[in-house]
């Protein structure tokens, strides 16, 4: 990204690419400015410093999660559904490390996107859980027990957690029955 291409959009894309190919911890304001061929003053002009950086990928990560859940679920119910969405976060996960782990960054009381952007993502859950018969505040516990479980099952796969020899896709099957079960009792 040349100065030319500079702005708030391109910076937010070169930090969740940054993110996905080498860790949320790489992306600095540093490092987006070199590889964007300024000096990090420059970047000031576009965002309002790595807070901000990390606010607009958080929100870039929560909307690029709710699309792709919200597509997973499209058409299904019940534990059709929770395999489609869970299936599809895992993927998510996968190919997106960088970027979904910022999305897992509860955002601030006062910022309105922020706070959509991962609301979105909570209520395409929400309406999976709802085929459940679940509403109020059982259905935000069993939204926090579905995020846990794969969200913990997509972060020790990540990091080299299972090291036994054994089917993994076998084991995320077997969580999400679990949970397919859990979530009907």
């Amino acid at each position: 990204m040349g100065r030319a291409g500079l702005s708030t959009e391109a910076l937010v894309s070169a930090a969740a690419a940054l993110a996905d190919r080498e860790g949320l911890e790489a992306v600095t304001l540093a490092r987006l400015a070199a590889d964007a061929g300024v000096r990090p003053p420059s970047l000031y002009a576009h965002v309002d410093g790595l807070d901000d950086v990390r606010r607009r990928l958080s929100t870039r990560g929560a909307r690029e999660l709710a699309g792709v859940l919200r597509a997973a679920a499209t058409g299904r119910s019940g534990g059709d559904a929770l395999r489609a969405i869970a299936t599809a976060h895992r993927e998510h996960a996968r190919r997106h490390p960088g970027t979904y782990l910022a999305a897992q960054r509860a955002p601030a009381k006062d910022d309105e996107e922020a706070r959509a952007a991962a609301a979105d993502a909570v209520d395409v859950l929400r309406a999976v859980l709802a085929g459940y018969g679940l509403e109020g505040d059982d259905a935000i516990h069993g939204a926090r027990a579905v995020r846990a479980a794969l969200h913990g099952f997509a972060m020790l796969e990540a990091g080299g957690g299972f090291g036994i020899k054994l089917d993994v896709d076998e084991s995320f099957a077997r969580l999400v029955d679990l949970l397919d079960r859990g979530l009907r009792d």
